[in-house]
């Protein structure tokens, strides 16, 4: 068995398919079926179940894919720490980010990061909650931005911030002279919301059971952008972080009773190895944070 055959066993129980696998390895797809037949041979167990141009893996490959998967970031790791042991000075760092803190926290966060490490790169990937914490679990980015009190299971984190998560009405609405709004009083109003999968509906959805009154959504979207100019032109109400809602004129950000606020977390793999790269940004992002308070 050696590190090839590896490689081509993940890429076909990925894609489900052997000329795609192929592609995606960048050899010819004679190659990677030769590479499985082999570890097949040597393993004496069938990994795929094979059904004319249909594979799956079979109950043997269901667990062999997870030691595969387990020693091709074993390996991917020590190649990292071993290239920091030479003194490299170039490195990069893999984040998610939801959109809205994309645009209202971090951007200063990483012009000042850069200034203090020129020569590292950083990558953001701009998803919803629940899709970054499936891709550090998945080793495709190394740090995200996760919300909530509860922190996944597999997954460190430390808390960097909390925002107030407000109403937000037009400035011309009735709530906008109230100091604080009750959820079910805006829960008759014309809600618009974030698709699922975003913490902010999330939350909503979760506090919306607890009052058992049923919404009315008039729109769905996963663009704070568009939540925050629909709400301006008056097509209904919304919730936002008051960073967000207090730079548009339109808008009125009304704090709700009782209080809401969200944590947001900067999560990474707890059993996974964090470059040196990786490790400088979470240690300027916990430094500022704590030169903050």
């Amino acid at each position: 068995m050696d590190l090839r055959q590896i490689k081509a066993f993940v890429a076909v129980a990925n894609a489900r398919n052997f000329t795609r696998a192929a592609e995606q390895l960048r050899i010819a797809q004679p190659a990677v079926s030769m590479s499985i037949a082999r570890l097949e041979e040597e393993l004496g167990l069938p990994l795929f179940n094979r059904n004319g141009r249909q594979i799956a893996l079979t109950a043997e490959g269901e667990v062999f894919l997870r030691h595969a998967e387990r020693i091709l970031e074993d390996v991917a790791a020590a190649e990292t720490e071993m290239g920091e042991l030479r003194g490299l000075t170039a490195g990069e760092v893999r984040i998610g980010i939801p959109p809205m803190m994309s645009s209202y926290y971090f951007p200063r966060v990483i012009a000042d990061f850069r200034a203090e490490y020129p020569h590292l790169q950083l990558a953001v990937k701009g998803e919803g909650a629940a899709r970054i914490q499936q891709l550090i679990s998945s080793g495709e980015i190394d740090l995200g931005v996760i919300a909530g009190s509860r922190i996944p299971t597999g997954l460190a984190a430390h808390c960097f911030l909390r925002e107030e998560i407000v109403a937000c009405v037009p400035s011309n609405h009735p709530l906008a002279t109230r100091e604080s709004v009750r959820l079910e009083e805006l829960l008759s109003e014309p809600l618009i919301l974030f698709k699922r999968g975003y913490y902010m509906r999330e939350l909503t959805d979760e506090l919306m059971r607890g009052l058992h009154k049923e919404p009315n959504v008039v729109f769905e979207t996963n663009l704070f952008s568009l939540v925050r100019s629909l709400v301006a032109e008056g097509v209904g109400v919304s919730t936002l972080l008051r960073m967000v809602a207090a730079d548009e004129p339109k808008i009125t950000p009304v704090s709700f009773d009782p209080p809401l606020h969200l944590d947001l977390h900067i999560a990474w793999k707890a059993d996974g190895y964090l470059s040196r790269a990786n490790r400088a940004f979470l240690d300027f992002l916990i430094e500022r944070i704590e030169g903050y308070r």
